[in-house]
């Protein structure tokens, strides 16, 4: 009973990237025509530049929120922070379109982003790169400079430090699927009729598409054949149909994971779980698989780049900040934001891996982390997307 109440106190947000409710998420299509009639509307700011020991506006993810981060970098420079969490990426993106790089000086968002529509479209600053290319030698080997994500089309500018990083896949119950079988069986555990109704579904609607593209054999960021969008829909209306529940909340899923209501559920990894491992729920499982369509890869790593926007009225203070956040107390910080536990790149140095107790560590399934990563495609941004979410957003309506 305690279990089962701390479970529904949890937070259920999104970090990435997807929506807040059922309400059908906007296309691909109305996010370029939201970018044209914003670029129309656009007016930017002129004034002087602010002061150092001011205030700092950050348009961010969760993490970045966390009250001791705030507090510590009020203690450590005598400036503020006012935030604002995101609602998604791309709206994010069309806020700044829209005039806003005249109200933020950070924005954090995930890894495609920057380099394919806020730096072609003049959104965010480049970083000093003496200054800030050292930061990516402290962090994993993946990141090692120059990092793709991290650099413009045309490999001269740096547009941001990394630093939230994981794998987003599926989630079972270990007690009734071993994880090495559900490594192993992949996205096809979802396609098993004997599966049906065992399942649930985090209504993450852009992760649920690159999902299904998986358990279609498609790799969700190639090009797409005819043939695939039909594999697609089949697998669409199956998965869709065969769902046991649906839902954004995925304190609810697990809930029902661990009352036996359902066996597994999918968008989900240690992002919708570790708060319950680390009250003991350690039956609750991320699963990324060995294998898949998406060159080889069964799973998808999301990686966060925090950027200067380019607001003329910036100071120094914010890339004083960018590389704050990659110190060992702010980075631990970050890693435990609001009480969601993620990893950072900043965990390939001892200092900073030494702040994790072995509990939170478990809790990240930390043994198995390069594991993940390693099988892995980097996320990015989905060709045809519309037409995949418009078949997607059919079957959840025909399913009603």
């Amino acid at each position: 009973m305690r279990r089962d109440l701390k479970l529904r106190q949890l937070a259920a947000r999104n970090p990435l990237r997807g929506r807040s409710s059922l309400q059908l998420a906007p296309t691909r299509r109305q996010f370029v025509a939201g970018l044209a009639a914003s670029a129309g509307a656009a007016m930017f700011g002129c004034g002087p530049a602010r002061e150092q020991g001011g205030e700092l506006a950050l348009l961010t993810w969760d993490a970045y929120a966390d009250p001791r981060l705030l507090d510590l970098w009020r203690d450590r420079t005598g400036g503020s922070i006012r935030y604002e969490i995101h609602i998604s990426d791309p709206t994010s993106v069309n806020r700044l379109r829209a005039g806003e790089t005249a109200v933020w000086d950070f924005v954090n968002l995930n890894n495609p982003w920057a380099r394919k529509e806020l730096w072609p479209a003049g959104l965010i600053r480049d970083l000093p790169r003496e200054r800030f290319e050292p930061l990516y030698g402290a962090m994993f080997e993946k990141f090692a400079p120059p990092y793709y994500w991290a650099m413009s089309e045309d490999g001269e500018h740096l547009l941001g430090v990394v630093q939230r990083f994981e794998t987003f896949d599926f989630v079972v119950n270990s007690d009734v699927i071993s994880p090495g079988l559900a490594k192993d069986e992949g996205w096809d555990l979802f396609n098993n009729p004997d599966f049906a109704n065992r399942y649930g579904i985090l209504a993450y609607e852009d992760w649920n598409v690159m999902d299904i593209c998986m358990g279609a054999g498609i790799d969700p960021f190639g090009e797409k054949t005819g043939d695939d969008y039909t594999a697609f829909e089949a697998t669409a209306r199956r998965w869709i149909n065969n769902a046991r529940m649906i839902t954004t909340d995925f304190a609810q899923l697990n809930l029902a994971v661990i009352n036996g209501e359902i066996d597994a559920y999918f968008t989900g990894g240690t992002y919708s779980i570790t708060s319950a491992r680390l009250e003991g729920v350690d039956n609750l499982y991320a699963i990324t698989p060995y294998r898949g369509p998406a060159g080889g890869k069964g799973g998808i790593n999301w990686i966060e780049l925090n950027s200067a926007v380019a607001n003329p009225g910036s100071g120094e203070d914010v890339l004083d900040f960018l590389e704050w956040i990659t110190e060992p107390e702010p980075a631990w910080i970050v890693a435990n934001g609001n009480g969601n536990l993620q990893p950072v790149s900043q965990m390939a140095q001892p200092e900073v891996l030494s702040k994790f107790t072995t509990e939170q560590l478990a809790a990240l399934q930390w043994d198995e982390f390069d594991e993940r990563i390693e099988n892995s495609v980097e996320f990015d941004i989905v060709p045809d997307y519309d037409r995949l979410y418009d078949i997607y957003a059919a079957a959840i309506r025909a399913r009603g």
